[in-house]
């Protein structure tokens, strides 16, 4: 995640571009390199594709199908569950990146953590999902990181500590 903090779209849009214009380079002796098989979209009966995002002790279950870019999580508006700005804008980073804003409905259920974790996991389960339905997508939402999980978690509490590292506070007498 900290590889891509204070790039823009526009520059992860470049990265990717650039990526696909280079050709696999083929050794002039050697055997040619194998491609790889073309990637199928995994949708159910109705059209949706699912995945689960995880975030700290956050886990969403998302379901998105082509839409108006309507967000559901547990049942509320994403503006009415993520009061705060910056957790809104984290939600629709993958659609932003994928130029795929107000194309999909999303519906998620998200439980586990506080809001921040559960913002970061509805990200992750949205990612994975668009790369299940376009898997066309896939090259561009790792580019900018967002297929990542983000392994850090809180550091439990240790014996003979206050916390996960604080000390009682020492005496000389």
């Amino acid at each position: 995640m900290s590889g891509t903090q204070g790039r823009s779209l526009a520059d992860l849009k470049d990265m990717l571009a650039a990526q696909q214009t280079q050709a696999p380079a083929q050794a002039p002796d050697g055997p040619a390199l194998v491609e790889q098989p073309r990637r199928e979209p995994k949708r159910d009966a109705l059209g949706r594709s699912y995945a689960t995002g995880r975030r700290k002790d956050a886990v969403a279950r998302v379901w998105i199908k082509p839409g108006r870019g309507e967000i559901s999580i547990n049942g509320k508006q994403a503006a009415q569950y993520f009061a705060r700005p910056v957790l809104r804008m984290l939600i629709t980073q993958p659609f932003l990146v994928a130029d795929r804003y107000n194309q999909f409905d999303v519906y998620c259920t998200v439980d586990g953590g506080g809001l921040s974790g559960q913002a970061g996991a509805v990200r992750h389960g949205i990612s994975r999902a668009l790369s299940h339905y376009e898997p066309d997508l896939r090259g561009i939402l790792k580019v900018a990181g967002f297929l990542t999980r983000d392994s850090r978690v809180v550091e439990r509490k240790k014996y003979g500590k206050v916390k996960a590292r604080r000390s009682f506070q020492f005496s000389k007498r």
